[in-house]
């Protein structure tokens, strides 16, 4: 962080260790990394810089930012939550039957299609994640040549946009899914 440091104007500089306090304090609770609400603080305040609108207390602001960015995590992490099996039989040796596994493969292959269309850095870093490997965030910005700091933000930021591109691909739930153009079937 010291050349980080280094490149922030001297008044920004000296909010550093309040940032890092308030962000340490707040991340626990809303369950996010510290330095991705750290950054995400940052980003805030230069953005709103950037569109003409100065802040004029600066520590009031980053205490307010920090609070509101971790509500915002807070209510990402309720909503965000893993679909249940919804009446999918047992199989086999504990749910692994042969349909079963065709249908996660068919998933995993979808996925990665899709990880594939995204844009940018999102492909690498996904791809990078995905990997059966299961490589740390340290090695992770190792090979992609980014800082490990900036992998949280950059990996939420292509998973919204991985949810969107599949939200609009898959069908609705249904006893028959959907299809679009054309009349349900009565049976």
């Amino acid at each position: 962080m010291t050349r980080a440091k280094s490149l922030l104007p001297a008044g920004l500089a000296s909010l550093h260790p309040l940032l890092r306090a308030e962000a340490a304090a707040e991340a626990a609770a809303a369950g996010i990394d510290p330095g991705d609400l750290e950054q995400t603080v940052w980003l805030r305040l230069f953005e709103r810089a950037g569109a003409g609108d100065p802040v004029t207390d600066a520590p009031r602001w980053m205490r307010a930012a920090v609070r509101a960015e971790a509500r915002i995590a807070r209510r990402r992490a309720r909503r965000e939550v893993p679909y249940a099996d919804e009446g999918q039989p047992a199989g086999p040796a504990g749910g692994h039957g042969p349909e079963r596994l065709a249908l996660a493969a068919e998933q995993g292959r979808v996925i990665r299609a899709a990880v594939r269309r995204l844009p940018g850095r999102c492909p690498r870093l996904l791809g990078a994640l995905l990997s059966p490997q299961d490589l740390t965030y340290r090695e992770i910005a190792g090979q992609l040549g980014m800082s490990q700091g900036s992998l949280g933000p950059e990996r939420s930021r292509c998973l919204g946009c991985l949810r969107r591109m599949l939200a609009a691909e898959v069908a609705p739930h249904g006893p028959w899914g959907t299809v679009r153009g054309r009349q349900p079937v009565d049976r």
